[in-house]
């Protein structure tokens, strides 16, 4: 491993020897390559008149190279959580220009072959980073970041888990560089400590298994999201062997997921506290059997006031302290949370805790995950998204859905007024989640846009997946198509395909053409249809089929070009 190094002297520091920054399949890609690949963006940034740019890559080297060419440019850098085109077009009201995998706008293109700039050390006063809150408890609010509060916590980082890693370690990750976890952890951190990172994310767990399974030493940067779904079927016995080290952040890790990783992975989780407002704040490494105090990181000094928790440290951007949105209690030098303080709202004039709710709905054993929201609409009103476990499931199946919704609806009774008990229920396989891990407010109310059907996952590979799809009545895609005799619109058909299709696997943004499609059979409402998706990612094809106990009634295949 080489030498620590403050990251605003990384450049014009340089890297001497051997020394690889990251891998790309079986290619490494060493720091001389990454010095001549930034200044081709240092090149094409400084190029622009324009002072603040909006960056997405899916390619974590990529990225990194992109984010030091514009900051040794003095340009100030845009994290998209996304490239959503609602998000797309909010930031391009805010920002000068693009760069990266960005659909639907021009983005500014590294330019190749010039000689290497003299690298200045970049003022770590500077604000040249602006990333985004996870919007999972509401609209993503936009924090303003000191170059400074990033060095200073990746050098926190180091000295807190440096030892831990070992000196040969390979960082991967499960979540995307482009929210404050992942750049932290997967780009930053790796580039200080002198290890070497995988530039392709990690989305599924068949890719964790395939790349951890490879000879030689890995750190595992994950999500709760991913950890607590880790399946029994793979092959783990390889990656317990060659992993260092695992860490979860972006959101608490259930106490059920951790015999799971420690069977599975060999190890639990180092869990790391804090928010994209101050950074890292804690950490602990639980075990099954108990719980453990959080630990502040180092440099970081936090004080407890009615129950709320408050910060002070290098890596916000406050000399004084800053509350947190949680309720805690002081233990030793730690503390213990107890959960969020702003998860109280008012329904029908009485006061409700969505944190018990949510608690009351899992102790029912029907479902294994659940949200609660607030849906504003005529009048306030609870509405929830769950997961079914086995019985749930049972209960959906044999009895329907108003049947599940009495029965959770039921042991609510406990904590909720009647006139506050949710309104709206939504069931789905598992709750959706960003590239981070996160599932944010948006996406939750997406299940309850009333032209998305009901789903659930049958099986699932790297590849493919096979879902049930239930073909409710009052779709309004059966609205005057045909008054008398509905049928489900052929254009509804594809449109469902692409929408799964980019949940489950990560497709190039840009849609060419259909290819070989055919409608054989009318789906009618009511019907439980089956579709089966394929992805080859390296040619950019999805194909399709929908079928149903009457037989085959679409398939066809998606053509979305290359990958980017």
């Amino acid at each position: 491993m080489a030498e620590l190094v403050y990251l605003a002297d990384l450049l014009c520091t340089g890297r001497a020897g051997p020394y690889g920054v990251a891998t790309r399949g079986a290619s490494c890609l060493d720091f001389a390559t990454f010095e001549r690949d930034t200044a081709a963006w240092h090149g094409a940034f400084s190029a622009h008149a324009g002072t603040r740019f909006g960056l997405f890559f899916r390619d974590g080297y990529t990225f990194a190279t992109a984010l030091f060419g514009a900051w040794q440019a003095e340009k100030t850098v845009y994290l998209l959580a996304d490239v959503a085109a609602a998000n797309v077009a909010s930031l391009g009201a805010v920002v000068d220009g693009f760069a990266g995998d960005v659909p639907g706008v021009a983005c500014i293109s590294p330019i190749e072959g010039g000689a290497l700039p003299r690298w200045q050390a970049l003022d770590p006063k500077a604000r040249h980073l602006v990333v985004y809150t996870s919007g999972s408890s509401g609209a993503p609010i936009a924090i303003v970041k000191r170059l400074s509060q990033l060095f200073d916590e990746v050098a926190a980082l180091a000295q807190c888990f440096d030892a831990r890693l070992g000196d040969d370690a390979q960082v991967c990750t499960t979540v995307s560089h482009q929210h404050i976890y992942g750049l932290l952890f997967a780009v930053l951190l790796p580039l200080a400590s002198g290890r070497s990172f995988v530039a392709q994310r990690l989305a599924f767990a068949e890719d964790i298994a395939a790349e951890l399974g490879k000879d030689g030493a890995y750190v595992l940067i994950a999500s709760p999201a991913h950890l607590k779904r880790l399946p029994h079927a793979l092959a783990w016995a390889a990656v317990r062997t060659n992993l260092r080290a695992v860490f979860s952040s972006g959101g608490p890790l259930p106490d059920e997921a951790l015999p799971v990783c420690l069977e599975l992975l060999g190890q639990t989780p180092v869990e790391v506290y804090g928010s994209s407002e101050t950074g890292g704040v804690a950490w602990r490494q639980r075990q099954p059997a108990g719980t453990l105090t959080w630990q502040p990181l180092p440099g970081v000094a936090i004080q407890v006031e009615d129950d709320a928790l408050h910060v002070r440290s290098k890596h916000t951007d406050s000399e004084g302290w800053q509350a947190m949105s949680d309720r805690v209690r002081s233990n030793g030098p730690g503390f213990d949370l107890l959960g969020r303080s702003d998860r109280i709202v008012k329904i029908e004039e009485k006061r409700v805790s969505l944190q018990a709710v949510e608690q009351a709905l899992l102790a029912t054993g029907l479902l294994t995950d659940v949200r609660v929201l607030v849906q504003l609409a005529r009048r306030a009103q609870l509405i929830v998204a769950g997961v079914p476990g086995d019985e749930g499931w049972r209960v959906l199946e044999d009895e329907g859905k108003p049947a599940l919704n009495t029965r959770l609806r039921a042991a609510l009774k406990v904590v909720v007024e009647p006139s506050a008990l949710p309104r709206r229920w939504r069931y789905a396989s598992f709750l959706p989640m960003n590239a981070q891990g996160k599932t944010t407010e948006a996406a939750l109310l997406s299940l309850f846009d009333p032209r998305r059907p009901a789903m659930r996952v049958l099986t699932r590979s790297a590849n493919t997946v096979s879902l049930q799809i239930q073909i409710a009545p009052e779709s309004p895609y059966f609205d005057g198509h045909f008054p008398g005799a509905p049928v489900l619109p052929g254009v509804a058909q594809l449109d469902w395909v692409a929408l799964f299709a980019r949940e489950f696997f990560v497709l190039p943004p840009t849609f060419q053409r259909l290819e070989v499609v055919k409608f054989q059979q009318i789906i009618k409402p009511g019907m439980v249809i089956d579709m089966a998706l394929a992805v080859d990612a390296e040619r950019g094809r999805l194909s399709f089929a929908l079928t149903s106990v009457a037989g085959s009634h679409a398939s066809g295949r998606f053509i979305f070009g290359a990958a980017a």
